[in-house]
């Protein structure tokens, strides 16, 4: 018998506990990580769907702060979910799951806006981390995995004519980002508020048309060798 997705209603921005989607297609790891979302103090799993087509119907009416999101699904792709996620959800922040250390899944999953990338191997004391991390403002992914995305990116560098045109306060914003910086510090380092900050931050995405802080990051990087 499929199993019955529950949907608990969502809370308003900063109330506890925060709320999590979970996409896997397995159901002993679907049900595993659920309990390990549930059993920590300040999460709770919203729903767990089985695949990409659930969760485009389930998890834009249960508005999740997070999405974990296995790449490798029956039917939709988990990087074809993201994509369409992000486009109903904007702010929701989703990282992607799996036991793929792969370049090119890597490169596709950033690109179609994932906010993050661990290993399914990842463990709970870290998952909670990234989970906080990605919440305030951070792009949470293991280092090895993090190179690699540097790498690809730089593999695809925007040609000079395609330099950036940003504004003084737009380069000091990245600035802090490409350092590794989390919302909340950029805030504190540039005396704005936390909104004001996400605010840029998103004006900063359109502009440069990307999806994900991390794409950002690298593009502004790039920009600055040519």
């Amino acid at each position: 018998m499929k199993r019955q997705t529950s949907i608990i209603p969502p809370k308003p921005n900063g109330s506890l506990p925060l709320r999590v989607a979970l996409v896997e297609d397995e159901r002993n790891i679907r049900e595993s990580w659920s309990r390990l979302i549930d059993s920590f103090p300040d999460f709770k799993c919203l729903c767990a769907c089985s695949s990409g087509e659930e969760a485009l119907k389930t998890v834009p009416t249960a508005r999740p702060d997070v999405t974990l999101m296995d790449v490798l699904l029956p039917g939709i792709s988990g990087i074809e979910c993201t994509m369409r996620l992000k486009e109903l959800l904007p702010d929701t922040q989703i990282i992607i799951l799996t036991a793929l250390d792969d370049d090119e899944l890597i490169f596709r999953a950033l690109e179609a806006g994932a906010d993050g990338y661990l290993l399914k191997r990842t463990k709970p004391a870290d998952m909670r981390t990234a989970l906080l991390d990605v919440l305030h403002g951070g792009a949470p992914m293991t280092s090895a995995i993090a190179r690699r995305v540097v790498q690809s990116f730089r593999r695809t560098s925007p040609n000079r004519q395609d330099a950036l045109r940003l504004s003084p306060r737009e380069e000091e914003l990245l600035e802090f980002l490409s350092k590794g910086y989390s919302n909340k510090e950029i805030a504190e380092q540039t005396q704005l508020s936390f909104e004001t900050v996400r605010s840029y931050l998103k004006h900063i995405y359109e502009k440069m048309h990307v999806r994900s802080r991390t794409e950002a990051a690298v593009r502004y990087l790039n920009s600055k060798s040519l």
